[in-house]
């Protein structure tokens, strides 16, 4: 007796599709256009009441949006933002032992990134804090949980009057704003913890600091907002194909005082940070800020 094989449900072809192809990110429509290609005589009878491919396409393309709790079910990783949503299958999530996947880009690769977004978006003077120039007087990894990868001061006070700079000034008022960021290639269930703790560590010092990642799975922003809530760094979504999509999913509470203990503490350890607080302290004193500083 001939045994039947059975057809896979369209959830089944989707994840299928995403496993074959994992760790690379699809939207809904790519993959309606893919698995109708690729199942094209399971598809003839649901194809034919639709006037026009696109309208037969976009019918797939909602019911996979329909099945996404199915979907996250099976492991497959969705994100919202920036738009539009995509899915995938984390290889990475399942450990095989022995086995190191290639990385196409590192977390150095999307400092110039950031710096590029924050600048434009928030007219942050930033610098990049360089590993290499720590004392690493801790050995190995020794620094790894002091200072940030990104630090920026921004400006309060350029376009008041004088006069209300010297009253800012006299009064020990806030003139500027110290930021801090460390940055992930992305956040799985993993590693979100490791990496949001991380960011308490080597960023709570500032004004306000954020945990920037480009990949943030919807499965994970729960408790994200969680941590965000009880610790108060934020979190930023960095697009790297167009940096004007990124986007502060969870804002940074701001904290009034910077803790200058801290500070100098990480002054002490490393030569790049110990640059910015003179850069700071130069705009302190002078008010003049040289743009050949910043931003590199």
């Amino acid at each position: 007796m001939q045994k039947t094989i059975r057809k896979l449900s369209q959830n089944q072809k989707v994840i299928k599709f995403l496993k074959d192809n994992s760790n690379k990110k699809f939207t809904a429509r790519e993959i309606a256009e893919n698995i109708t290609q690729l199942y094209e005589q399971e598809y003839e009878l649901k194809r034919k009441p639709f006037s026009s491919h696109n309208d037969f396409i976009s019918q797939v393309v909602s019911e996979i949006g329909c099945n996404k709790d199915y979907l996250i079910k099976a492991s497959i990783q969705l994100q919202d933002k920036p738009r539009p949503r995509v899915f995938w299958y984390d290889s990475e999530e399942i450990k095989v032992p022995g086995k190191e996947l290639v990385n196409k880009f590192s977390e150095k690769d999307l400092y110039p990134l950031l710096i590029e977004f924050l600048n434009n978006e928030f007219g942050l003077f930033c610098l990049r804090i360089n590993e290499k120039t720590s004392s690493n007087l801790k050995g190995l990894n020794g620094n790894k949980w002091l200072h940030p990868d990104i630090v920026a001061m921004q400006v309060l006070d350029k376009e008041w009057d004088s006069a209300v700079q010297d009253c800012a000034k006299a009064s020990s008022g806030q003139n500027v704003k110290l930021w801090s960021f460390e940055v992930k290639k992305e956040l799985t269930s993993s590693n979100v913890r490791e990496s949001f703790f991380q960011a308490v560590s080597n960023s709570s010092w500032a004004n306000e600091g954020y945990l920037v990642a480009t990949s943030i799975p919807d499965n994970i922003l729960n408790e994200l907002r969680i941590l965000s809530s009880l610790h108060g760094i934020g979190v930023i979504l960095l697009a790297e194909k167009d940096i004007s999509e990124s986007d502060i999913l969870l804002p940074a509470k701001q904290k009034i005082e910077v803790d200058w203990q801290s500070v100098n503490r990480i002054v002490k350890e490393n030569k790049d940070f110990k640059e910015y607080i003179d850069y700071i302290s130069v705009y302190y004193r002078t008010g003049k800020i040289f743009k050949n500083n910043w931003n590199k």
